[in-house]
């Protein structure tokens, strides 16, 4: 316990850095972006002696190092900058959208892994019988297909020739459950289903490898339950898939910024859509800088929750 608190306190003893790194990233990125703050703030009156004051009151003028100081202590009490008009506070924007993308990116995760383990286990309990072959083909046609893409489709399918579900759209989970679940039920699935052919191919892989172990053999000569056999090798099989599952949640992630723009979710995806349409660098800013310090902290839950069920990496 005292090695594994130790190996946790160092994951997230980084973070500040690893924070302070990708806000240098974000903001040097967006500083050499073409768009004039001071025209898509002042519209038409842009003239150039207004646009001298703006640059001037924002501190445009002054050196990038100055800039990302400055950046950096609002960034602190959580001051993102503002929209251009009509002005609006990032952070609020930002407060109201992230909650849509995350649980997005939640259901679609668990969508995820339920299918990948199911898919998984039954091809490696199955091994090279029909089940098997059968969810090869599958997961490699999951793996293939874009998620953008598996969305029209589904819409076309489900919500336009047999319309089971709504096109686009969102409800409030406080409003309607049922609403809420019909709603988020089709881009949950465009998201879940490349990252589950993806997991399930790691599954399968890992648990094949242990159904060839001895102590399975030992446990099927003394009797034991092929569900109890199963589930203690699954809980071995897992600390694989388990190292890629941080990856996973930043494809989920990124790919919900843009299953969001398919079926109309007022998440982070309408968000950036917005501000590169409208040249808002400081929403785009701000809202890039979010879902990447999100990335960031999943992984460290996943490097944690990885460390609780590998043994092995604690004694380290």
């Amino acid at each position: 316990m005292v090695a594994f608190l130790r190996l946790a306190l160092r994951r997230v003893a980084m973070m500040p850095v690893m924070i302070l790194g990708i806000a240098l990233l974000v903001f040097v990125v967006l500083q050499f972006s073409p768009v004039d703050p001071a025209f898509n703030a002042l519209g038409e009156s842009a003239t150039p002696e207004a646009r001298a004051a703006f640059a001037e009151a924002n501190g445009l003028n002054d050196p990038l190092p100055v800039r990302y100081i400055d950046f950096l202590g609002r960034l602190l009490h959580l001051d993102l900058g503002m929209t251009v008009p009509p002005s609006q506070p990032v952070a609020d924007r930002i407060t109201a959208a992230f909650p849509l993308t995350l649980q997005l990116t939640v259901l679609g995760l668990i969508l995820a892994v339920v299918l990948a383990v199911t898919a998984g286990v039954l091809g490696a309990v199955h091994r090279d019988r029909w089940p098997d072959q059968l969810f090869r083909v599958l997961s490699m046609a999951g793996v293939a297909i874009p998620s953008f893409w598996l969305g029209v489709l589904l819409i076309q399918q489900f919500a336009l020739n047999t319309p089971l579900f709504p096109t686009g759209g969102y409800i409030n989970p406080a409003d309607s459950l049922g609403g809420w679940l019909r709603t988020m039920a089709l881009p949950a699935i465009s998201l879940a289903v490349p990252v589950a052919a993806s997991l399930a191919r790691l599954v399968r892989t890992a648990m094949v490898a242990e159904l060839d172990r001895d102590y399975v053999r030992t446990a099927r000569g003394n009797g034991l339950p092929g569900f109890l056999v199963i589930r203690s090798v699954l809980r071995n099989a897992l600390v694989t898939p388990l190292t890629v599952l941080g990856v996973k949640v930043g494809y989920l992630l990124s790919g919900a910024v843009v299953i969001e723009a398919i079926f109309d979710l007022p998440g982070m995806g309408k968000l950036i859509l917005e501000g590169v349409t409208g040249g808002d660098v400081a929403l785009v800013q701000g809202t890039v800088l979010t879902i990447a310090i999100a990335f960031l902290v999943v992984n460290v839950i996943v490097d944690l929750l990885y460390l609780l069920v590998n043994p092995r990496i604690r004694t380290v």
